[in-house]
Order: C-alpha cells, then structure tokens, then sequence
C-alpha cells in the first residue's frame, strides 16, 4: 500500500474540524443534578457553589466576576396550583419585581425587559428577563419560574451591565437548561 500525503492531511482536518464543532452550545458548561434526581441544570465551568444560611437552595458565583451570580430558590405552592393560574408571564415576572426583587422601599429600580411562555419537559415555564439598578449598580439578570408538584422553582442568572453582552447568549443556554428529569 502507497503512502498518501493528501489522504492523512484531509483526516488529520477532518479530526480538528469535529473536535471544533464538538463545543457546541453548551460548551464551558458543567452540569449539576439535585441529589435527590429531581431536577437538573447547567452552571458556567469555574464557577464555585456557594452556601448561605436561609438564602437561595444553591448559589454559584464566578471567582473572577464575583457579581456573576446563579441562584435557585425554591418555594412551596398549592398542589392544586400550575403556573398559567398565577398569571401571565409578565405578571408573574412583575410580582417577582414588587414582592422579592424590588419592594417598596428597597431602594431598587427593576424594569421587566422581556417576559415569555416557554414549555421543556412536560412542563410550562416563564423566561423573564430583567435589567436592574441596585445602589448605583447596573445588572441584567435572566430567571425561568416553573412549578413541579406543588414546589415553586425560580432559577436566575445575572452579571453586572457591562459584562451582559459578553455571557448573554451563555446565561440564555443556561437557564433553557433548567429541566425536571423525574
């Protein structure tokens, strides 16, 4: 058999052509399941979970950008109740506003920027999407609410202004990633 330069070459391509494609959408993502099965997520590769007394359920935060945030809170809810029954998602996303992230007198300025319906696993979640002035600071901050028997889920990830236009597309993977796998 005859050596042929041409024929290596085109596999040796061909290899870093589907190595490069292989990141696709979800690269510099990790994954994370709860320990009881129930629920799964992506989070940003290098970013360290957190732990804080009666706060959020988990939160991570880049070591780097440290006002890089994800967070899960999780609440409970009537059994009865689905999430269209509590209202529209930009109902539901200003009653987050009013009654978590902005109440009276919070000194917090919160617009709604965008509010969506979305259904993922059997399930119908709100993709809401918010821009926020805490205390002189600027955030941009994307959550998806969905209810799974009878627990309120409100996972959310956000970043200073500045940055939003660097991770947008990367914090959008990771909240369409938020699914129920029992």
């Amino acid at each position: 058999m005859k050596f042929n330069p041409f024929k290596y070459l085109f596999l040796i391509i061909l290899c870093f052509t589907l190595s490069a494609c292989s990141g696709g959408i979800n690269a510099g993502l990790e994954a994370y399941q709860s320990p009881d099965g129930r629920y799964a997520f992506l989070y940003p590769t290098g970013w360290t979970r957190v732990k804080v007394d009666g706060g959020p359920e988990i939160i991570y935060h880049d070591l780097i950008n440290s006002n890089e945030t994800l967070s899960l809170v999780v609440s409970d809810v009537n059994k009865e109740v689905n999430l269209e029954q509590l209202g529209s998602p930009s109902a539901v996303g200003q009653t987050l506003i009013d009654k978590v992230i902005a109440p009276e007198g919070s000194g917090r300025s919160v617009v709604l920027i965008e509010a969506n319906k979305r259904e993922a696993s059997n399930h119908i979640f709100y993709d809401l999407e918010y821009k926020l002035d805490l205390n002189e600071q600027d955030r941009h901050e994307l959550a998806t609410v969905v209810i799974d028997r009878g627990t309120l889920y409100t996972f959310a990830v956000g970043t200073n202004e500045e940055r939003w236009n660097k991770v947008d597309d990367m914090f959008t993977n990771v909240i369409e990633s938020f699914n129920f796998l029992i």
